[in-house]
């Protein structure tokens, strides 16, 4: 069985992501600061990793908002037609779209997947390694002489893989037991702990994952009842990594079916752990944010959640939950 090692990111592609990284500052404390801003000549983008906590070790999983030019890409020159595939696929006029899910693993993780790739007809597509980006990116669902993405390989999850070494984390990341923090304030966020996906079969999509990449959810799949969804939480090798939940709903008319019915599958919440939940709250009233408070949500243990109205956010849906410790939080998911 494949386990990746991070979800890099919780990315979000926006027609302005310096104006989105200011919001998310403004409106939610999203730490920003102008060495996290990447932008190169040859690979025209923009993308700001933002992170929740200034400490990597402590939260290896970022946010990223960015935007891909309208400018030539010599680096990547196939990735253009591959976007506007992504687009028209995810739907034009969806709140919340992506340029890939990234997921980061060892080179020896990665280049074994290549072999598995290779050896069961999975189209993908390898982009050329360049100056700025000198690592072997692995683009699913697609290939160099078609990069036009259609959604067997991965199960509509628009799925990046890249190597882990070249983020040069701190040693400290893999700790096992992961870190921890010592004596947050009340209201600091901890962590990315979760970024939802909406799908429409989720046994289809656990199906492509298990049959093309050998990944293979963390405990069984969750039929959560009073919240109108079946979900399954795909885990990484990084305990303190965000996972990804994939999420099916099973009533139209809950959160996760309305949203389904409006925008269509794909992005969906992005969740962050706090120290001290009502505290978050309090910070968000003195910035002026709309939220609502959602008692006893089953999927996160019966523990209150913070869901901030996406209006706030051009869109995007972001949640708090009180932290927990890595190992409790993974132990509580899969009761």
């Amino acid at each position: 069985m494949l386990t990746f090692d991070l979800l890099l990111t919780a990315d979000m592609m926006v027609p302005n992501p310096d104006g989105m990284a200011n919001l998310l500052w403004e409106k939610l404390g999203v730490h920003q600061h102008p060495r996290w801003r990447q932008a190169f000549e040859e690979q025209p983008y923009i993308a700001h990793f933002l992170r929740v906590n200034k400490s990597l070790a402590l939260a290896p999983t970022r946010i990223e908002p960015q935007v891909h030019l309208d400018k030539p890409n010599l680096g990547d020159p196939q990735f253009h037609d591959y976007l506007e595939s992504l687009k028209t696929f995810q739907g034009r006029h969806r709140p919340m779209i992506t340029h890939s899910v990234v997921l980061a693993t060892s080179l020896d993780k990665e280049e074994a997947l290549i072999e598995r790739l290779l050896s069961r007809g999975v189209p993908f597509r390898i982009a050329q390694r360049a100056p700025d980006l000198p690592w072997d990116r692995v683009w699913l669902g697609c290939t160099p002489e078609n990069p036009v993405y259609e959604p067997s390989a991965d199960g509509g999850l628009c799925l990046e893989i890249m190597p882990i070494e070249p983020l040069q984390l701190p040693p400290e990341t893999f700790a096992s037991p992961p870190p921890e923090p010592a004596n947050p304030t009340l209201g600091d966020m901890i962590r990315v702990t979760a970024r939802g996906i909406l799908v429409r079969n989720l046994d289809d999509t656990l199906r492509k994952l298990s049959d093309n990449l050998d990944w293979e959810p963390q405990g069984p799949v969750r039929h959560i009842a009073a919240e109108g969804c079946r979900r399954a939480r795909m885990p990484f090798s990084l305990a303190h990594s965000a996972t990804l939940d994939l999420i099916q709903p099973t009533r139209w008319n809950s959160h996760a079916g309305l949203y389904l019915l409006n925008w269509g599958p794909g992005l969906y919440y992005i969740r962050v752990s706090v120290a001290g939940l009502e505290a978050k709250a309090d910070d968000l009233r003195a910035r002026g944010v709309r939220f609502d408070w959602v008692e006893a949500p089953e999927a996160i243990g019966g523990r209150p959640l913070i869901r901030v109205d996406p209006a706030e956010l051009n869109g995007q849906l972001f949640e708090f939950e009180e932290h927990q410790p890595a190992a409790d939080a993974i132990a509580s998911s899969t009761d």
